[in-house]
């Protein structure tokens, strides 16, 4: 089914009486409404029947104008009160949620009456005689979007499929349809960022025909309607003494924070040295330019850039010099502060134009992207608490490589759709289970369609508590400017209840808790005894019908016990971990004074071997004066006796001198005279 073209759109009467004959509200003009709403209470639960008479009044007759029944007849009363409690809602309206709650009950039914050709008659015991019957207008054909399947057949999504007013109307689950969409589109495109604020769809920026783009385009996702934002420079909050550049981009990212929009990285004709980061405030239609702090990483392009509580992860990317890149930079948006980490593990290689993910907070998932010559399908995981990386295996329906994909999660489950392969685009869009790394097939297209190619967005929404994929532009041999939608079936967004799952290869994901209380309800509002519709529209009050069924209250008992208990058991949990986060914290406490005090003892042992080093070099000196002293006194001794010794010669030479000079005189031999020299 397809959406329907815009909040004013007909409701195709037609199928409206097809739906109504078929659920039992149709006949002869003599038959009463009593009889049909008997009749339908025997096809549907009673609940349902009665909101179907109410919507069937309101289209048929209009509003109710008859009194409140006076007898006491329970089936009387409900069924006016249902009709009574639309108040004012328009035929065109009541019609449109008829054939919604009857699709959701019986899919298949319109497959099985389509060939029948089908009278309206109205029934008017209860209904005002001065209002007129009404006759179906001709069969109106609206215009027909085509997608070509997997097996070549042609899914056509007619806009009377489906009579709805916004994305909430998508009644096709796993399946791209084009929507009927207003207003002037934007110039096609790719390699554009894209993010969802305040149920509108922002585009900015891109590549066409090689030249790139600097415009804000925004789809109104309630009115499917395009328009062009007129947006305007100002002072940066951050830099208020410098204006913004509004250059031309693409390759860039576009993140939702808060109430505005966060562009980060991207090629420009004149690139600067670092990544630069703008941000635009809807409320007053102006860029800013934001002034970070820290190592600023290198400009580039193709990166991945992730949200992750307050901070954003960029990682990859091609540098300005087309040099592929896998470093890995954590910008603080509170403090707007870059870091650069250093991470463990082995990284993924050099690559750009891949799709990355972050599961409970904690762990950032890469897959695929492309160098110049290659594309790769693996997939990596990064623990952000202790920055290591590891490649755990995948399994189930493995994606082909790829480049130039788009991603979004929803829940625990990553979507992934369009890519190349450097030969052609990829056609299958999948989902990975981010907790058990199970990788399945939601659809696949075929040709060259806008899906099947590269550089195409994809963003996420909800309507109606139902998930929504909304995909823009690419380029596969020809740029694209076409939205496609696809709303998941149940299996493949409900998560599982367990937290036990655990990722393979020692990549341990805990599973968030916080979604646990609304898949609980929601899989109780799904049982066959007693459903409980919630329709949200404007002047409606079923309260009266909802206490007049004892069954539905003893339903909302039983659910709001559920909901108390598992509030509790969330609350329990929450105490826990606390608890081990209390005691995690004392432990690294711990650990950090004991590896202060090995520090301190391993400081001490250095100086204690510095000292005895001093005092071997001290010993090894004395010992060298000792053998020098011993030398010394060796050759003192010898000197001693040399001394003595001569001194010795001299005094026997005196003797010798003085015992010839006698013994001459008394041989008569004068003694020798002295002579002057």
């Amino acid at each position: 089914m397809a959406l329907a073209r815009s909040s004013s759109a007909i409701a195709y009467p037609d199928r409206f009486y097809a739906a109504a004959s078929y659920a039992g509200f149709g006949g002869s003009p003599k038959s009463s409404s009593s009889a049909a709403a008997d009749g339908a209470i025997s096809r549907f639960p009673s609940d349902v029947a009665l909101l179907l008479y109410g919507l069937y009044q309101q289209a048929t007759v209009g509003p109710c104008n008859v009194p409140k029944p006076r007898a006491w007849n329970p089936v009387e009363h409900s069924k006016w009160t249902s009709w009574n409690g639309l108040g004012n809602m328009a035929s065109t309206e009541a019609m449109r949620l008829f054939v919604k709650i009857l699709e959701e009950e019986d899919p298949s039914w319109y497959s099985r009456v389509a060939d029948t050709k089908v009278e309206p008659v109205i029934d008017v015991e209860m209904n005002n005689p001065n209002v007129e019957s009404i006759s179906p207008p001709e069969e109106i054909y609206p215009e027909t979007k085509t997608i070509s399947t997997e097996n070549g057949s042609v899914l056509e999504t007619q806009d009377k499929d489906v009579i709805m007013e916004s994305l909430g109307s998508v009644g096709v689950y796993d399946q791209w349809i084009a929507p009927s969409v207003a207003g002037q589109r934007p110039r096609p495109r790719y390699e554009h960022g894209a993010a969802v604020l305040q149920e509108k769809m922002y585009i900015y920026g891109g590549n066409h025909n090689g030249r790139y783009l600097s415009d804000l385009q925004v789809w109104d996702l309630k009115s499917l309607t395009w328009s062009k934002v007129e947006t305007k420079a100002s002072a940066g909050t951050f830099d208020p003494s410098s204006e913004v550049s509004l250059a031309p981009c693409a390759g860039h990212s576009l993140i939702s924070w808060g109430d505005k929009l966060i562009m980060i990285a991207g090629h420009t004709k004149d690139p600067s040295e670092t990544v630069a980061v703008k941000e635009f405030d809807p409320y007053t239609c102006t860029w800013s330019s934001l002034r970070a702090y820290g190592k600023a990483p290198v400009s580039r392009g193709g990166q991945s850039v992730t949200l992750v509580g307050t901070s954003l992860v960029m990682f990859g990317g091609e540098d300005a010099m087309r040099s592929l890149l896998n470093d890995l930079h954590i910008l603080d948006l509170e403090t707007m502060t870059w870091d650069e980490i250093d991470t463990v593990g082995v990284p993924p290689s050099p690559r750009s134009a891949h799709a990355a993910a972050v599961h409970a907070e904690r762990y950032l998932l890469i897959f695929g992207g492309g160098s110049h010559a290659t594309c790769f399908n693996d997939l990596h995981v990064l623990d952000l608490q202790n920055m290591e990386w590891s490649r755990p295996t995948q399994r189930g329906e493995i994606p082909s490589p790829r480049a130039g994909h788009a991603g979004v999660t929803i829940g625990e489950n990553w979507f992934i759709a369009g890519g190349g392969n450097n030969k052609s685009g990829v056609s299958e869009t999948v989902v990975l289970n981010m907790s058990t790394l199970v990788w399945s097939v939601v659809t696949s297209v075929q040709g060259r369609v806008p899906l099947a190619s590269e550089g195409l967005s994809l963003v996420a929404s909800s309507f109606g508590g139902e998930d929504i994929l909304v995909s823009f532009g690419g380029y596969n041999g020809r740029y694209s400017n076409e939205v496609h939608v696809l709303k998941p079936s149940q299996k493949s967004t409900l998560q599982p209840k367990a937290v036990e799952n655990p990722v393979p290869d020692s990549v341990t994901v805990p599973l968030p808790m916080k979604n646990t209380t609304r898949d609980v309800v929601t899989e109780l509002e799904s049982l066959q005894d007693g459903k409980i519709r919630e329709i949200a529209i404007d002047n409606v009050d079923l309260d009266p019908l909802k206490k007049s069924d004892e069954s539905t209250e003893r339903l909302i008992l039983a659910l709001k016990s559920e909901k108390e208990e598992l509030e509790a058991a969330v609350a329990k949990e929450q105490m826990h971990t606390l608890q081990l986060k209390q005691e995690l914290a004392d432990a690294v406490t711990r650990k950090t004074d004991l590896t202060k005090e090995l520090q301190s003892v391993r400081s001490q042992l250095a100086a204690e071997q510095s000292r005895c080093f001093k005092l071997e070099v001290d010993v090894a000196e004395l010992r060298q004066k000792l053998q020098t002293m011993e030398a010394l006194e060796k050759e003192l001794e010898l000197l001693q006796r040399q001394k003595a010794a001569s001194e010795q010669a001299v005094l026997s030479a005196k003797q010798r001198q003085s015992s010839g000079g006698v013994w001459g005189w008394l041989a008569g031999s004068p003694p020798e005279s002295k002579v002057n020299p």
